[in-house]
């Protein structure tokens, strides 16, 4: 069976050839899936008269992002954006969030290309900050990575369906990931701001309190870990260690990236009453995070060496999480319990970036 050749035509072309043909609900997820515009899940279908609802008043020509998203280097128009939300399920109203967060993708300093292309298995984590997390209903509590909240599962999917349909980063053709994982459905989650002790991360990063942002991280997964209850060093101890063997040594150690940690509010609380902020522990685990280099094979060493002249890094007999402790991104959500979770950085040069949500 020969691939049928990729269609490049923006989204919105090729469902109006494709429209006439959704005539049930079902046969509308067949031809869906067939043309390439499903993630393998069912899918509402996106008619036109659906697309101009999800739109509302917003112009549809507006362009959604400043820079061409990669490999197919496309600038989308809301109207793109709207089709993807409607896929995806979403409720109306989160066109310029979607919008929002992939412009943010085309910082330079994210490399979104890399991220689309790799053989790794990186992905956009989507974090919300601000106002918009309770107008749109956002989980940041229990289960935040998991299943349950209509939000964070349709706009996160939608802005995945974007970066397929729109930018052409289809699995085997431009998505080369080995594997990937199944954040590559929806990765999308908001601080806990009203449980945590800590000022909003967004605030950390020069927003202002009432201001509703998006962070894009680039991540490559999750893992758990389990943090102790003894002392506020014990936890940094723990979750350095774990960070070590749960992360890529050798990417995290290039000298770069932003790993993040999703610490849950308990946790926070927990750091807190012994007298810890935010900073404080960033620069406990960045300090905790020093590894010989004698650690690694010679070619790792080689690398990472390379790496540190790339990035003006001073050479040393020892690496670390992060180039400094700020780059290690601390976000409070979740709901009760004193486990952490680990997002590994992908790349060494790659950066979070933070957007306000635009209004178009």
């Amino acid at each position: 069976m020969t691939t049928p050749p990729l269609d490049i035509r923006p989204i919105c072309e090729r469902l109006v050839d494709l429209e006439d043909e959704f005539t049930s609900a079902d046969s509308a997820n067949i031809v869906l899936y067939n043309a390439g515009l499903t993630d393998g899940l069912p899918v509402i279908a996106p008619t036109a008269e659906k697309i101009d609802q999800m739109l509302g008043s917003l112009d549809p020509t507006l362009s959604a992002t400043q820079m061409p998203l990669p490999p197919g280097f496309v600038i989308p128009n809301l109207r793109d954006i709207a089709a993807c939300a409607v896929l995806a399920g979403c409720d109306l109203g989160v066109v310029p969030l979607i919008a929002s967060a992939l412009d943010a993708m085309t910082d330079p300093e994210f490399n979104l290309l890399g991220i689309q292309t790799t053989t790794g298995a990186a992905a956009p984590l989507i974090t919300l900050n601000g106002p918009i997390i309770n107008e749109l209903r956002i989980n940041n509590s229990h289960n935040v990575l998991g299943q349950g909240s209509k939000p964070n599962a349709t706009i996160g999917r939608a802005i995945r369906l974007a970066l397929q349909n729109i930018a052409f980063a289809i699995p085997g053709s431009g998505d080369m990931a080995t594997h990937g994982h199944s954040g590559k459905y929806t990765w999308l989650i908001a601080e806990n701001e009203e449980g945590s002790v800590w000022p909003p991360f967004h605030t950390t990063r020069g927003f202002k309190l009432d201001e509703s942002t998006v962070t894009v991280i680039a991540g490559v997964g999750s893992v758990e870990v389990v943090l102790p209850q003894t002392t506020a060093e014990d936890l940094v101890r723990t979750m350095s260690r774990s960070k070590l063997i749960a992360g890529n040594l050798g990417r995290q150690s290039f000298g770069g990236g932003q790993p993040a940690i999703l610490l849950p509010p308990e946790a926070a609380q927990f750091l807190s009453e012994q007298g810890w902020d935010r900073e404080r522990f960033q620069e406990a685990l960045y300090d905790e995070s020093k590894t010989p280099l004698s650690w690694l094979s010679p070619h790792a060493v080689s690398r990472i060496t390379a790496n540190r002249i790339e990035l003006g890094i001073a050479e040393s007999e020892h690496i670390f999480s992060a180039i400094s402790p700020e780059d290690i991104l601390i976000i409070v959500t979740g709901g009760v319990g004193i486990k952490a979770t680990f997002v590994p950085t992908w790349g060494a040069t790659e950066k979070a970036i933070t957007r306000p949500i635009v209004s178009f």
